[in-house]
């Protein structure tokens, strides 16, 4: 963008108000964070970046002293929105650099560099995300409970009553994100008391990306204003449902026709859709470290009952048509992922599933996907044969991708080495932490 371009979009911001900036990047985590810089110096934030101590932000691997030690997040300045809940404020998504070249850690970076690859071919992928989310309250002890109190129904799918109750914090989210050119499609009460979840339109793999982040950041300070916590942990509550971030994925090619469609093969999907199921399936327990990469993410991927009577955890690595006891969902000529959940870094976890994808297109050592047209749930009731399940927990996930070389070359030594490292120290601050369970199973037993 030009100076003059620049002036004139300083020029526009400010006639609507604005005087600062927030200037933000994910840490590899998948945190936003970022800082607040007056709107005089979007020249320089767009041609240099906003600073930052590299070794203060988790993940980059920047050393404490040198000119990599600073990390600058590179303003885009089509990124620039108004922040409907922050006058006065514009949004600005940030790249990563380090002495001028860009970071080979920075997440958004490492999603730009798998979809050059398919831009090499002349294809785009198309991602529709879902974002499941908990709305809590903190309490006088600090324990955080269902914001909700009446929202307690054994059944709580598409509860009218609790959207009702909830309106104020829903009808504000409906009024900033279409303020910031979200395309809304729907709202609804999911499967678990305190749970809901808000769909908008599908968009190319970045900006759906950049878009889930904005989603987070405006979520988050909605619910704030109303008292209370926006929660993107995947099973805050054990017997119910938890939440997870599906991932509807597409492939267009130079011409926008659908490359994985196919009516009349097999569950809908054409060849390139079979083989892109295939990668996915084949990298499972890898891609489970990025796209469910907590603690708590496992207890989410579990096969364990609900209190509603139904379960959606994706545990088995499987496709099947609208087959959502599947690990994968063939539907309308394109495959959920089911899974992500909302404690991912974004830009990492749909890199990976990329990567994976694509390797399943281009390697045909990669096994077929296995596709089951059965209710798997009520196979494993049965006693029946199943497919090979997902990791039982973030250490095993962790082991995975950390053997997984053509996922881990994909993605970058660089990052996979920063992401293993901070994933297996939470992990065993886990296995270091003695939880009130254990307390009351074992403090007194003899």
């Amino acid at each position: 963008m030009t100076q003059a371009s620049l002036d004139d979009r300083m020029h526009a911001l400010r006639e609507q108000g604005i005087h600062s900036l927030m200037t933000t990047f994910t840490d590899l985590l998948g945190v936003p964070k970022g800082k607040l810089v007056p709107l005089e110096a979007l020249p320089e934030v767009v041609a240099t970046g906003a600073g930052f101590a590299g070794p203060s932000i988790w993940g980059t691997g920047l050393p404490r002293m040198g000119p990599r030690s600073e990390y600058f997040g590179r303003v885009l300045p089509e990124s620039l929105r108004p922040l409907p809940w922050l006058p006065g404020v514009a949004h600005a998504v940030c790249d990563g650099f380090a002495g001028g070249q860009p970071l080979d850690t920075c997440s958004r970076q490492v999603l730009q560099r798998q979809l050059a690859r398919l831009r090499e071919r002349g294809w785009t992928l198309w991602v529709g995300i879902e974002p499941e989310f908990f709305l809590l309250r903190r309490d006088e002890q600090g324990c955080y409970r269902v914001a909700d109190a009446e929202d307690r129904l054994d059944k709580p799918s598409y509860d009218l009553q609790a959207i009702v109750r909830n309106h104020s914090f829903l009808d504000d989210m409906r009024r900033h994100l279409t303020a910031l050119g979200f395309d809304l499609q729907q709202t609804d009460h999911e499967d678990a008391c305190g749970q809901y979840e808000i769909n908008y339109r599908h968009d190319d793999a970045l900006a759906a990306a950049d878009r889930f982040q904005l989603f987070k950041l405006t979520a988050q300070a909605v619910a704030a204003q109303h008292g209370l916590v926006w929660s993107g942990m995947p099973k805050p509550l054990a017997r119910a449902p938890g939440s997870g971030l599906h991932f509807h994925l597409s492939l267009t090619g130079a011409d926008t026709q659908p490359l994985m469609a196919n009516p009349t093969g097999v569950l809908g999907l054409s060849g390139v859709g079979h083989r892109f199921a295939a990668g996915l399936l084949h990298h499972a327990d890898a891609l489970a470290a990025v796209c469910a990469p907590t603690v708590n993410s496992y207890k989410r991927l579990s096969v364990s009952e609900s209190a509603s009577g139904t379960t959606w955890s994706p545990v088995w690595k499987a496709v099947g048509d609208n087959n959502r006891t599947c690990l994968l969902r063939a539907v309308a000529g394109r495959l959920e992922w089911r899974l992500p959940d909302p404690s991912c870094n974004i830009y990492l976890a749909l890199a990976a599933t990329l990567a994976a994808g694509l390797h399943g297109i281009d390697d045909p050592s990669v096994p077929e996907a296995n596709v089951r047209d059965d209710d798997l749930y009520a196979c494993h009731a049965q006693g029946g044969t199943l497919p090979p399940r997902l990791p039982r927990d973030l250490g095993a996930a962790l082991d995975a991708l950390a053997g997984d070389r053509p996922l881990v070359d994909a993605l970058g030594q660089g990052v996979c080495a920063q992401f293993l490292a901070l994933k297996r120290a939470e992990w065993a601050l886990w296995h270091g932490h003695v939880s009130d369970w254990e307390l009351q199973r074992y403090a007194a037993a003899g």
